[in-house]
């Protein structure tokens, strides 16, 4: 019987679990396919699963960083034997802690996700590899993932007393999600939804956002960053989506070019997009006085439904 409990599975820089209530004002009554072109932890995913929302809809998830694809692949196809992998990692972590964690991300994580990336950027992974990005990704330094300009893995240890590093009842549920034989995972840019999405599709887009300042900038969960031609390029295919007549919403930043692409834009108007201002919580900050509330852009042309009280 399938299970609607999952929850996502890895720790993500801009997840959006802080952000359902808001976003759940904006899911369509009624859409076709669901499409995510930027993946990431698949916070909404996750959320309009356990909702059944998904249930007898076709669903396609894209992503442009390779690990991260190649990874819920793994979980999908071999969910055991990444538990057992996993097991044997938590163990040793008990043991060597931080030591084992370098280990780990210089000595066989770096190299074999290495040897194992195609001509085009996949990256085919085994679930020795996957278990191993779980492991960094759940003992390293806020759960973050970044790549240097050599596209290594550099996250540096954090400081966690008892990480919980083996969730097998999560990673089954996660597996079983990704196992459904309508929901289609892909590796590739954010273009790609041009050539899918339609009339009625529901799309949740959800692009690193463009930095408020010079010391807020998350752009770079790959070695090529989102910058500001990246951002236009996919406001023109927004406006494409909306114009015919796909459910868009797209989450980002209150930065000013954001606010020119959109709010203060009489194409994205005419297109039927607002912006709404949503509060949610920063949860990362290198200075933890730092975290706390924040204004976020919530752009669709999907009616708000009232907030229950």
């Amino acid at each position: 019987m399938e299970s609607l409990n999952a929850r996502p599975l890895l720790k993500w820089v801009g997840g959006k679990r802080q952000l359902l209530p808001h976003l759940r004002r904006f899911y369509p009554a009624v859409f076709n396919r669901y499409v995510e072109p930027f993946l990431g932890s698949g916070a909404v995913f996750f959320d309009l699963y356990r909702a059944g929302r998904l249930r007898d809809r076709d669903v396609v998830l894209i992503d442009s960083n390779a690990d991260l694809i190649g990874c819920y692949e793994s979980v999908r196809d071999n969910p055991d034997a990444i538990v057992r992998a996993l097991d044997r990692l938590a163990a040793a972590h008990a043991r060597g802690g931080q030591r084992h964690y370098y280990d780990v991300r210089d000595a066989r994580f770096n190299p074999l996700r290495e040897a194992r990336r195609a001509s085009d950027g996949r990256i085919a992974y085994t679930p020795e590899l996957a278990a191993m990005l779980i492991y960094l990704n759940r003992t390293g330094f806020n759960g973050l993932f970044r790549v240097n300009a050599s596209g290594r893995f550099n996250v540096p240890a954090g400081r966690y007393e008892r990480p919980r590093i083996v969730d097998r009842a999560r990673l089954l549920q996660v597996s079983q999600a990704f196992s459904n034989p309508r929901v289609r995972l892909e590796y590739g840019s954010f273009e790609k939804v041009d050539e899918i999405a339609g009339p009625g599709d529901f799309l949740y887009v959800d692009p690193p956002y463009a930095p408020v300042s010079r010391t807020a900038n998350f752009t770079g969960y790959t070695s090529s960053p989102f910058d500001t031609r990246q951002q236009r390029r996919l406001q023109l295919l927004v406006l494409s989506l909306a114009r015919r007549g796909s459910y868009v919403l797209l989450s980002n930043s209150t930065a000013g070019e954001i606010v020119g692409l959109y709010d203060g834009n009489d194409q994205a108007r005419r297109a039927g997009l607002r912006a709404h201002r949503v509060e949610s919580r920063r949860a990362v900050n290198s200075n933890p006085a730092r975290r706390g509330f924040v204004d976020e852009f919530l752009i669709t042309n999907v009616e708000p439904v009232a907030q229950s009280s």
